[in-house]
Parts: structure tokens; sequence; C-alpha cells
């Protein structure tokens, strides 16, 4: 292995090849995972972003804030189920919910004693949402809020922004892609209020709504900011449209999501990820003006169908997770944990002056290449992709577990300790490769 200390490569890219043969030689099992996988999967893939060449690590259990691959590593986990995994790997208040939950019955045929109560703890913590009904994911919350917006407002276009990310089919980081949803969409410039104000001025009465990322989360953690979002705001209600805000990722970032922080009140929001407690769970949300249009007890109620909409694990997990362990002094000390280790990071990049730094909010953040101001993902450098390449093996190496995009989120397991480690394996892969990352 090359010195830790010392850069002995000419070029990222040799410094890239290296280290992914490193990883091969060190995951043979995880390699031979991968081969049974491709025999019945495409590419032996079931979700795209847990792929990576030459092969993903096949992961066999985690047991808090770490996981165990095929072969035996241990790592400590900094991608905590790309924020879903909030709590941790069987969270004891958590796996007792489950627990109780599995003691009554799994598939009950009909409402629960459990719905009604996540409800409660839902509305009671987002001061935007009145009433709430429940999807299976975060995609189906938020197909769901878009077409309570088109109902509502009788209108059909819907304004949304380049690197924005709504789920498996409403994703726009390069355009509008082959898998989405043949909804009307305007796509629009992230943090360029002007671009989503020509947008309504050339179509008036015609847009529907506007659904926003608070901050983009799978284009980088690229904050939005509060000039913009409140711009928004005042476009939608201008127009006769609705704000969705599209909080399936930030809503960890404050007791009641980052529209509490920011101050701004959308019409309709959208949750997922760890309001579950780790299952399988989304939810939209808003003014009972406009969700009242799902009370099934008025003639021509809009439907909403889904089998396991109110399935006990999710109701039980979730419920469990916010009254108990998500408090709101926890959120905020964990996302205040999170802006410092940024800080931390960042400093780092700075004493070593290395074209690098770590964007976002809160418990979540991303590796980016540039000292630049990112308001977009037009700001992202090219060359960004395979400095996270290599930051990401990097990590692994040294018992790191994150996202192959250099996605950094942290979970109530994590303490001091890991963040430590997470600074220290850092400033080893700044020290490691600075002579390629100019």
């Amino acid at each position: 292995m090359e010195n830790s200390t010392t850069s002995v490569f000419s070029t990222l890219a040799e410094a890239i090849d290296r280290a992914v043969s490193r990883y091969t030689g060190s995951n043979p099992q995880s390699a031979r995972q991968y081969e049974r996988a491709v025999q019945v999967m495409p590419g032996g893939n079931t979700r795209s972003v847990l792929f990576y060449g030459p092969f993903p690590l096949a992961i066999a259990h985690g047991e808090g804030c770490r996981l165990w691959d095929a072969d035996g590593h241990e790592y400590i986990d900094f991608i905590a189920e790309f924020t879903a995994g909030l709590y941790g790997h069987s969270n004891p208040v958590i796996r007792e919910a489950i627990d109780r939950a599995l003691d009554a019955g799994i598939n009950l045929s009909g409402h629960n004693l459990l719905e009604s109560e996540l409800a409660r703890l839902i509305c009671d913590r987002f001061p935007a949402v009145d009433s709430v009904r429940f999807t299976n994911s975060g995609t189906e919350a938020n197909l769901m809020a878009i077409s309570a917006a088109r109902v509502h407002t009788r209108r059909d276009k819907v304004i949304v922004f380049a690197g924005g990310y709504h789920g498996g089919v409403l994703t726009f980081a390069q355009g509008n892609s082959p898998v989405n949803v043949p909804h009307d969409l305007l796509i629009a410039n992230y943090n360029d209020l002007a671009s989503a104000q020509d947008l309504f001025e050339s179509h008036p009465d015609e847009v529907a709504a506007v659904v926003v990322e608070p901050m983009q989360g799978a284009a980088g953690c690229i904050c939005g900011e509060t000039d913009f979002l409140a711009g928004l705001r005042e476009l939608a209600s201008k127009y006769g449209a609705l704000l969705i805000f599209d909080e399936v990722m930030t809503s960890r970032l404050a007791p009641g999501g980052l529209q509490e922080a920011l101050e701004i009140r959308p019409d309709l929001t959208t949750l997922g990820k760890y309001i579950g407690g780790g299952m399988s769970f989304g939810a939209f949300g808003g003014r009972a003006s406009i969700m009242d249009q799902f009370d099934p007890r008025k003639p021509g109620a809009t439907p909403h169908a889904g089998t396991f909409n109110n399935n006990v694990l999710s109701m039980a997990a979730g419920a469990a997770g916010l009254s108990r362990l998500y408090t709101a002094d926890v959120a905020r000390e964990m996302n205040a944990r999170g802006d410092r280790l940024r800080e931390q990071l960042n400093a780092i990049c700075v004493e070593r002056n290395v074209p690098l730094q770590f964007t976002g909010r809160g418990s979540l953040m991303n590796l980016q290449a540039g000292r630049h101001a990112i308001r977009s993902v037009k700001d992202l450098l090219p060359e960004g992709n395979s400095v996270k390449d290599l930051f990401f093996f990097h990590m692994v190496e040294h018992g790191i577990y994150l996202a192959r995009r250099g996605f950094i989120v942290l979970s109530m397991p994590i303490t001091e300790k890991e963040i430590g480690r997470l600074l220290s394996a850092f400033d080893t892969f700044v020290e490691r490769y600075a002579g390629v990352l100019v």
C-alpha cells in the first residue's frame, strides 16, 4: 500500500485505479455476491443509487451506527440509509414497537389503532400540516401532493427545478428524465427566482403548484436561499398556485422541518424517510381546505388508494420514533453537531489549501469540488465526480461507509468518537492525495 501521508500519483485517474484495485482485492465475498445477483437482476441491482463499480459492498448486518459487510469488515455508517436510518440499526425503542405490532397482527384489513397516533404526532410537529395522509414512500407522497394541487386549483402545469429529486419518477438531475410521470412540467433554475417568475408570467392561469426542496439533497446538499424560497411563497400566492415543500429528506433538519427554521409556510408538505422509523413510509399533508378533498364522506372525494398506506409496522415504528426518540431537543442537538462537523471538514480544506468543500446544513452534507459558491447544479464542477470516487474508496478503506456521491448523513447513535474517526480519515485523504486534488 502507498504511504498514506505521501502522494505518489501522477494523475487523479491513476489514484482512483489504485484505490479500486485495493478495494477489489479486499472484498472477494462482496464480489461473489454481486456475481450471483447479476444472474437474476439487471446489473445485480434493484435500487440504482446503491450501485457503484467495480461492484458494491454486500452489507451483511448492522448494529447501532455500525455495519459489517460480507467479508467481515466493520464500518461506521455515515449514510444512514440515505437519511431514513435516523435511529440507527435495531434501536431498542423501535424494535419494541415493531414487536408489539407484530404480536397484534400485521395486515388488519381495516383502520387500526396506530395510524391516528402517528398522524397526530406529525400534525403537532409540522405547523403547516393541518391533516395528513400516508403513502408507502416519498415518491408516492409527492405524486399525491401534485395530484391534490391539480384537483384543488383545476390547473395542470407544475413548476419544478433543475437538480431536483422528488422520487424515482420525479427526478430532474439532467432535465426531464425518461422515467418521469407525464405531468405538464416546467423546469426553472434553483435559487433563481427570476426563472420561476418568468414561468408564472408565461403561464399566468395554468400553474397548479411549485414543488421545491428547501435544500436539494440528491443534487449535493445545495441549500435553498431564504429570499428564493420566500419569493416562491409570494409568487405562488400571487398566481393562485400551491407551494409544495418536499421535506422528505429535510424534515429532520429542525424540529418542525426546514420550513420551521426558514419561517416559510407551504400549502402542502411531503414527508418520508426517517419518519417511518426505518420502515417503508411516506406522507403528504397541509391546509385543511386542500386536504379535505380526500374526505371519503364527501360526494366526489378525490380517491387515494394503497394497500400498505397504514401498515402497522410503519405506523408503530414512526409513532415510537417521533414521540420517544427524535424529540425537538434531540433534533436541535444533532443538527448543531452536524453543523460543527461540516465546519471542521471545511476548516481542513482551508488549512490544507485543497479545492474542496462540504455543502449542506445540519446533519446532512456533501463533498464538492472547488471553493466557489454552489447555488445550483450549474455550479458543480465536472471533475467533482472523480474526486468523489476517490474520496469514497479512501473512506471505505478507512472503515467509513458513505454514499459514492460524497453524501454524509448523521444518525442518532453517532457520537463525537465516530465524528473524530471521520475527521481523521478525511484529513488523511487530503494529505495523501493533495497532489492530484488541485
